[in-house]
């Protein structure tokens, strides 16, 4: 992990934002939230899960970034409990190369990863990101209707028949996107650049999103009907199928 001048966020509405830090180790907690400090968050600490679960409920986060090994409790059964009862976004850090990780943390529904070691500046970027994408537009958004779906971007609700499903952050600004770009292909790297907004990463990340999106707004995710997969190019939302298709 390696430390560099702190820059201002840059964003009024992300300044004075809380984010609840949860590592055990000592060095990385004090340089990860020494750098956030810096650049404007409102930074807690908690060492271990029973402590992190205590600092959701009394300092009321805005965002978590939670390591996947901790005493205590493990990472994934704190994220499981902190979704029981808040829809905070979350950030997972997993070990260097360690798919399994990742991709445990992605499906539990995780908003976004981060690999250790990593840069304190690729940190700030992505709790920016998240935050950004997790907050109310302070412009309104028109709100999109497509086959029994109801997408509104401003209240971040979407329903299906009157129905609300529960999305992450991620999955919402997935969905609408294919929402908004209808029977057209993307290719994961397309995802990743436009929905999370990664000139680079992992693309594993993309296949568990679309999976996890299925099973919210297909009859049959095994046989999808709606968010269908286009073989050696990528992905693609069909109206066609969304008139038809019922949860």
């Amino acid at each position: 992990m390696s430390a560099a001048t702190p820059s201002p966020i840059g964003d009024d509405d992300l300044v004075g934002r809380r984010v609840l830090l949860v590592d055990d180790d000592p060095t990385v907690a004090e340089v990860a939230s020494s750098y956030l400090r810096a650049t404007g968050f409102v930074v807690e600490e908690a060492a271990d899960g029973f402590a992190a679960l205590h600092a959701a409920d009394r300092f009321a986060p805005d965002l978590i970034v939670l390591d996947r090994m901790l005493p205590g409790i493990d990472g994934l059964e704190v994220f499981r409990r902190l979704r029981e009862r808040v829809a905070t976004p979350v950030i997972l850090l997993t070990a260097l190369g360690s798919e399994d990780d990742r991709i445990a943390g992605l499906e539990a529904g995780a908003d976004d990863y981060l690999a250790k070691p990593f840069s304190p500046r690729e940190l700030v970027l992505r709790v920016r990101s998240v935050l950004r994408r997790s907050i109310d537009e302070f412009t309104p958004e028109s709100v999109l209707e497509v086959g029994g779906f109801r997408l509104d971007p401003s209240a971040r609700i979407a329903t299906r028949d009157g129905v609300e499903l529960q999305l992450t952050v991620r999955e919402f600004d997935l969905f609408e996107f294919l929402l908004k770009h209808p029977n057209q292909v993307f290719s994961r790297d397309d995802l990743l650049r436009t929905v999370w907004g990664w000139t680079y990463g992992d693309l594993s990340t993309v296949t568990v999103h679309v999976r996890r999106l299925r099973e919210k707004i297909e009859r049959d995710p095994r046989s999808p009907a709606l968010l269908t997969t286009v073989w050696g190019v990528g992905y693609r939302f069909t109206i066609g199928g969304a008139q038809d298709a019922v949860v």
